[in-house]
């Protein structure tokens, strides 16, 4: 570990839900809840006015409606959270060389790299004072967003102690106080330790991170095997010397979606799969990248959610190949009748990522295959109303086609509209063939409602620039939806 408290955990709060809170002043201050708006839906991030009702990410969005059925539901905005994201990525990289985002909404940022005389020394006072106002600046670029922040002598402690004070917080953990602060929490507070490796030091009698710090390594060796074992014992004891890395390189690509009714028709699932094995290919040609593992995620009707993966023996971007992977897994579990009562999400990732391709991959297939299951955990959501676009795959001619989606289903809730006489605003909600408005802008008091048929020609989306566009006319400022 470090000698000094340098190394800073950003963390924007309740990220997608204060975006559109701060776009649209009728829901400041009101429960909104972001992610799939159906039946089959699940919660992306909840506000935290949701989130005194029990709301929380990855709850289904029906369990969600049960728990806080007064909350906004909205389908997400990628395009103004990437904006927001590269806004405040732009601030913390204006004071440190070395910024490492994690995710759209949180990032460490190393103090020891930074030059300026806001921050002359890294005395506690003096990192706590520079924190703040790093806090400020990022307030004022993210248009009012929130964040919580830690620093500590690790990112390990960083991490840690940005999750003490949220929302809104800061918290600095002066370098020898580690122990004293890891000790009496539960040892889920160790990242990467999930629902699964609780179990199974509780069944062990190892409850808090000092149980799992006073356990042998061979004990937690046994108990979680020798990688995870062995670095979790590290980390109890406060031990990380892992650097601040400015950039991080993917470790995968992969796509997946939730689906308002569950699909049991193997072709229907089968041509799912193909279709995001297409898209996956896609992106790693887009990015000059290929992979070596396929990985097929399946959500049940009951929400159990598995995994299994295959591992060639060469990277690879083929959409055909990737596909072929997919659907071998997929009809391992439908063989098993494991998908018999329906499936509610699909997804395909690659890992194992290279930027080199073997062109006669097939010439020696020699596949491993591993299938570690997952039940009981709901898994990462995802990005909320991400499509099954057909990219660089063509399912089989007489397979069932993907169900249509509603009419409504054109116009999300959320959706960034203007109407030729009301002006700009945001769908409330649609259906019926009927759109509902509320006329609103980020720097305007809350709106008027006004509903319109759904193919009213004075009513058009109104689109965000691309990530290309977005970059070239980029000032550092978020845009105002």
């Amino acid at each position: 570990m470090r000698a000094s408290a340098s190394v800073l955990h950003l963390d924007l709060d309740a990220f997608f839900a204060a975006v559109e809170q701060r776009d649209k002043p009728s829901l400041r201050g009101r429960p909104v809840i972001v992610g799939g708006v159906g039946g089959r839906g699940v919660v992306a991030t909840a506000s935290y006015e949701a989130r005194r009702f029990g709301v929380r990410s990855a709850m289904s969005t029906r369990e969600a409606r049960a728990r806080c059925p007064h909350a906004a539901f909205l389908s997400g905005r990628f395009p103004a959270y990437r904006a927001t994201s590269r806004a405040v990525m732009a601030v913390l990289r204006a004071v440190s060389p070395l910024v490492e985002p994690l995710s759209l909404d949180e990032a460490y940022v190393d103090l020891e790299a930074v030059d300026s005389p806001d921050l002359p020394d890294l005395e506690v006072p003096t990192v706590t004072a520079f924190a703040e106002l790093l806090r400020e600046r990022v307030h004022e670029a993210s248009g009012g967003l929130t964040a919580s922040v830690g620093v500590g002598t690790s990112k390990l402690m960083a991490k840690i102690a940005s999750d003490l004070r949220k929302p809104d917080g800061l918290v600095v953990v002066a370098p020898g106080t580690e122990r004293a602060l890891l000790d009496p929490m539960p040892a889920s507070v160790i990242p990467g330790v999930g629902p699964a490796t609780v179990e199974r030091l509780r069944r062990a009698g190892l409850h808090t991170v000092a149980d799992v710090a006073d356990a042998s390594v061979p004990e937690l060796v046994t108990l979680l095997g020798r990688a995870h074992g062995e670095g979790l014992h590290r980390l109890a004891r406060a031990e990380d010397d892992r650097p601040v890395v400015a950039e991080r390189e993917a470790k995968s690509v992969s796509v997946e979606s939730t689906y308002d009714t569950d699909l049991m028709e193997r072709r229907l699932l089968e041509s799912i799969v193909t279709r995001q094995a297409g898209e996956v290919a896609a992106r790693l040609a887009k990015a000059g990248q290929a992979g070596r593992t396929v990985t097929l995620k399946v959500r049940l009707h009951d929400f159990t959610t598995l995994s299994r993966s295959a591992t060639l023996p060469s990277p690879t971007d083929s959409g055909p190949a990737i596909g072929r992977l997919a659907r071998t897994l997929l009809g391992d579990l439908i063989d098993q009748q494991v998908t018999a009562g329906g499936v509610r999400l699909l997804g395909v990732g690659v890992s194992g990522l290279a930027d080199w391709v073997q062109e006669d991959l097939f010439g020696d297939l020699g596949i491993e295959t591993s299938d570690p299951d997952q039940r009981g955990d709901p898994g990462d959501p995802g990005e909320p109303g991400e499509p099954d676009a057909i990219l660089g795959a063509t399912p089989d001619a007489d397979a069932p086609p993907v169900p249509p989606e509603p009419r409504g289903r054109a116009w999300p809730p959320g959706l960034d509209v203007e109407h030729e006489e009301h002006g700009r605003g945001w769908v409330w909600g649609a259906g019926r063939g009927v759109v509902t408005v509320r006329f609103e802008t980020a720097d305007s008091p809350a709106g008027p409602v006004r509903s319109f048929r759904d193919d009213d020609p004075a009513l058009r989306r109104v689109p965000w620039p691309s990530d290309d566009e977005a970059d070239e006319a980029d000032d550092g400022t978020a845009p105002a939806g």
